[in-house]
Order: structure tokens, then C-alpha cells, then sequence
């Protein structure tokens, strides 16, 4: 468009240069003559403005000229603080929210996936897959490895369990187990009673074994170990379960208080982390993750037709058509939106300053020259028709005046 703004503005001055010569011979050509002059003005009043914005006007140092590049720190403030007053504050983030019907989208989405924009579903499955793909099996797994065994280092795990085993106590969740733990005990003495005669038999002497009383202190022993542990079962204020509760709450005291135990429980978790089975269970474990989330990204569909189909469409469906649940939720998407403005937005409108402010004067010139030079190059061809068509009428009244 550069080039037709200037072959209009150069005919302009070709058709004025012939109308002048032949003005004279009809009175109708002065009309001609008045449109291309005042058009020449118009043309070249608004190739200096134009060009003005972005450079100086044939070099000169004209002042007020080369705008833009003069002024880039000024407009990179400027697009930043329109940016933060318009876009990037909690509440203007949270008005624009309230007219958003979040839960309602993803409910209908979630409900009827096929419904949706599948060339969006395939596009994102194919994005997702192929990063997997690019990134590797054992570049990514070992980025992964690596996070989760630096979690996992830094997690102090004492305190949590003792905390979770005080709770537990506290809500009688305990019993349940310490039942199944009596039951197993009993078991296990019932499947071991040859054993357990035998162990006294060996140790007996021979005096009780010729007379038997080594079976007898053998069963004796099996018989009051079972009654103690069906008292334990029946009883939930037993003795035994007394004695048991209060070495759990120890526990869970030191697991908390106590750094010896601390410690104890740290060089447990770190050489479970060192230990190759652990290793071997986190690669397998990556494994695992890694082909269920390329069988997913490479076939939704399939996945979505199984059980998780099931269960994410009656998901959607609850999104879709409870209205308490599509309040909370638009209202927790709503400060979710709010909070990362109020969080994040300074930084946002930072970045936006400091990036313009970093390109050099050519850079920010060429960006915006590219972006809006073609709509200019029509204000030039606008300039030079209406300062024709202006030419035109002033030479009418100064013919109607005369």
C-alpha cells in the first residue's frame, strides 16, 4: 500500500503539472488544477505525519518527529498501566468473571464430550502426545523421578504420621485394626500349636518328656495365650488393649516431640529413597503414568467410553444442573481468578514495561510499523482525495465569489 499512496501522490503532481500548462485553454481544466494541487498538500501533509510517528521526515531532525522510537519507554509504561487498570486488577478480573457461567461449560462439556469442539479435543491429544513423545521416556521420567525423591527427602514424615496416628486414636479409628491384628494373632498361634510343641518338647527335660508333662505345659501355654487373645477380641477395655493403646500414644507423642524419633523415622525414609527396589518402584510407577497418558491423548474417546467416561459424565451432569454446586464453583473460579490477578499482575504489567523498554528503538519502529503501516499507508490515500476533493470546492466559491 506504500507504493500506491506514493504513485497516487506522484500522478497527483504529474496531473497538476499538466493542468497548469493547459490551463488556459478551457476554464474547466482550473478545477482539474485545484484537485491535484490541494490533493499534492493532502498527500504530503499526511506522508509527513505518517512517517513523522516513525522516523524523521528525509532525515531531518525535525522536532516532535520520530515519535514512536523517542517515546517507547513512555508507551511500554503506558501499555502496562492500561493493561493493569483494565484487565489485570481483582476487580475488574472478578466483574468480567461474575458474567461467566465457568461450572456450567465444563459441566456441559464434561457431560456431552462429544458435543464439543472435537478438532480441539484431537488438536490438544495430539499437542499432549507429542510432547510426551518429544521429551523422552528418560529425560522426562527422570525429571519426574528426581522431583518426586526430592519431595519425598524434604517431607518430614514423623510429625505427619505421629499427628495421623493421634488422630486416629482420638476417633477410635485404631480399634478396627487392633481387632484384625487379635484376629491374626489368633491364627497364627492356631496354625503354629505343632510348632510351639515341639519348641517345648525340645527345650523340656527328660524327666518331663518321659512323663508327658511337656505336651501338657504345651498346650497350656497355646491354651492360655488363645484365651487372653479372645478376652483381648471380646473386651474392647482389656488389659492387653490398654497396655497397647498407651504405647501408641507414646508413639504418636515422640513421632511429634522427640527428635531422637524424628531422626529415626529421616534415616528411614532416606535409606528407603536410596534403596534400588524404591527406585525401581518410581520408574515403574513413571511407566505406568506414561502409557496411560498417551493411551488416553491418543484415543479420548476410547477412554472416555470405559468407566472413567461414566463417572466424568455424571460429574458433568452435577456441574451442569445443580445450581448450589455451579454457585460455589463459579465463585471459587471467580477468586481463583482474582487472587492469580492479585498475585500475579504486577509481575504481568512489569514484564509488559521492562520487555518494551529492553527493545531498541528500530525493534519497537519495525513491530508497530508492520502491525498498523498498512492502515496508515489508506490514511495517505485518504489525505490525498479529500485534499483533492477540499481543492475542488475552494476553487468553486473563489469562482463564485469572483
Amino acid at each position: 500500500m506504500r507504493i500506491v499512496a506514493t504513485g497516487l501522490l506522484v500522478v497527483m503532481a504529474a496531473l497538476y503539472i499538466a493542468a497548469r500548462s493547459f490551463e488556459p485553454v478551457h476554464p474547466a481544466i482550473g478545477f482539474v488544477r485545484a484537485f491535484a494541487e490541494a490533493a499534492m498538500v493532502g498527500g504530503l501533509a499526511d506522508w509527513f505525519a505518517v512517517t513523522a510517528l516513525f522516523r524523521h521526515p528525509l532525515g531531518l531532525p525535525i522536532p516532535h518527529t520520530a515519535i514512536i522510537p523517542r517515546n517507547k519507554d513512555r508507551i511500554g509504561d503506558t501499555l502496562a498501566a492500561f493493561l493493569r487498570d483494565n484487565f489485570l486488577t481483582p476487580a475488574v478480573i472478578a466483574r468480567r468473571m461474575a458474567r461467566l457461567d465457568v461450572a456450567g461449560a465444563a459441566g456441559r462439556l464434561l457431560a456431552a464430550p462429544a458435543a464439543g469442539d472435537d478438532r480441539l479435543r484431537r488438536g490438544a491429544s495430539r499437542l499432549l502426545a507429542d510432547s510426551i513423545d518429544a521429551l523422552g521416556d528418560e529425560r522426562l521420567g527422570g525429571m519426574i523421578k528426581t522431583a518426586l525423591t526430592q519431595r519425598i527427602g524434604q517431607l518430614k514424615l514423623a510429625p505427619l504420621l505421629g499427628q495421623s496416628l493421634s488422630a486416629a486414636m482420638k476417633d477410635g479409628r485404631h480399634q478396627p485394626v487392633m481387632d484384625a491384628f487379635i484376629r491374626w494373632a489368633a491364627r497364627t498361634l492356631e496354625a503354629n500349636s505343632a510348632l510351639i510343641h515341639q519348641m517345648v518338647h525340645e527345650k523340656s527335660g527328660s524327666l518331663m518328656r518321659w512323663t508327658g508333662l511337656d505336651e501338657t505345659l504345651a498346650t497350656k501355654i497355646i491354651e492360655g495365650l488363645d484365651n487372653l487373645l479372645q478376652e483381648a477380641a471380646d473386651d474392647p477395655a482389656h488389659s492387653l488393649r490398654v497396655k497397647v493403646e498407651e504405647g501408641l500414644m507414646t508413639l504418636a507423642f515422640d513421632l511429634q516431640h522427640d527428635p531422637d524419633m524424628q531422626a529415626r523415622v529421616d534415616r528411614i525414609r532416606d535409606e528407603m529413597i536410596a534403596n534400588p527396589a524404591m527406585q525401581r518402584w518410581l520408574d515403574g510407577l513413571w511407566q505406568a503414568a506414561r502409557e496411560g497418558l498417551l493411551k488416553a491423548a491418543r484415543d479420548p474417546q476410547a477412554v472416555l467410553a470405559g468407566k472413567l467416561g461414566d463417572i466424568t459424565r455424571q460429574i458433568g451432569e452435577t456441574l451442569r444442573d445443580d445450581p448450589a454446586l455451579k454457585h460455589v464453583v463459579n465463585r471459587f473460579a471467580r477468586r481463583i481468578a482474582a487472587g492469580t490477578a492479585a498475585r500475579y499482575g504486577h509481575g504481568i504489567v512489569t514484564l509488559v514495561s521492562e520487555t518494551v523498554r529492553g527493545w531498541d528503538a528500530q525493534t519497537i519502529t519495525d513491530r508497530l510499523e508492520n502491525a498498523v503501516g498498512r492502515d496508515l499507508q489508506y490514511i495517505r490515500i485518504n489525505g490525498t482525495l479529500v485534499g483533492g476533493l477540499v481543492g475542488v470546492a475552494l476553487h468553486t466559491v473563489d469562482g463564485l465569489l469572483l
